[in-house]
């Protein structure tokens, strides 16, 4: 009797019921184990595209305010909705086609003093960090590395002047007048001696001098990890610091 019953359990292919079930249930889990990776990948991506990305600092254009290692969250949130469009870029000489998004119905309006990530005017494949000194309508000139917004002196406080390369150009110390257009910004680096910006674009482009506030990617507020390289160190001081 014992050994028809252990007949009676099998069931095709040798395997007893019990054995069958225990290949449904870990094919379950497997499956459970995917969709749980996709929805994840899908969570991060919308994260990414629409609300939070990180950044690493590369150059000293932005000190003392943003330092080479720090690493950063910018908010993609901060002046509308990040909407993903169909775009070209150019790829070892071919064109190739890839998502990017731009900014539409704005609720935030970009401010002077804030510090944004946007697509550089004259290679929209490189993202660049700078602080918006000028917005639409504004008078801006330069005069003897004194910025003057609409005819009045700007605090200068964030300002610093060292270092002295800037694209093998020289400094330029004195700039404008000159009106920014409207849904367009003017962007300076902190570190005015060392930051290739505003001042220097137009000299490529004089269509490019300014930022379309649709090129915005969003707004930097918070330094989550900071490296020193040349101390191989890390900056514990300056986690969590908020960006003014």
């Amino acid at each position: 009797m014992t050994i028809l019953n252990k007949l009676r359990g099998l069931v095709p292919g040798g395997c007893t019921s019990s054995c069958e079930n225990g290949k449904k249930k870990k094919k379950g889990q497997a499956r459970e184990t995917v969709e749980a990776i996709i929805i994840a990948i899908l969570l991060a991506l919308f994260i990414r595209t629409f609300i939070l990305q990180a950044f690493k600092i590369p150059s000293s254009s932005m000190e003392d305010t943003l330092l080479v290692g720090d690493h950063l969250l910018v908010n993609k949130f901060s002046y509308g909705l990040q909407v993903p469009l169909p775009a070209m870029i150019t790829l070892f000489g071919v064109r190739v086609p890839f998502f990017e998004t731009k900014l539409y119905n704005a609720w935030g309006s970009v401010k002077r003093g804030d510090i944004i990530v946007f697509r550089y005017p004259n290679d929209r494949t490189k993202d660049y960090i700078k602080r918006v000194v000028a917005i639409g309508g504004d008078s801006i000139l330069i005069k003897r590395d004194v910025l003057f917004i609409n005819g009045k002196p700007t605090k200068t406080e964030k300002a610093v002047f060292k270092g002295s390369y800037v694209r093998g150009s020289s400094i330029i110390r004195d700039f404008g007048p000159y009106t920014v257009p409207k849904d367009r910004v003017f962007v300076m680096g902190d570190n005015r001696d060392n930051s290739y910006d505003s001042r220097y674009w137009g000299l490529e482009d004089p269509a490019n001098i300014t930022v379309p506030v649709s090129e915005i990617k969003g707004k930097a507020f918070i330094i989550y990890w900071s490296w020193d390289s040349v101390k191989a160190s890390i900056r514990a001081r300056r986690f969590l610091d908020i960006i003014r």
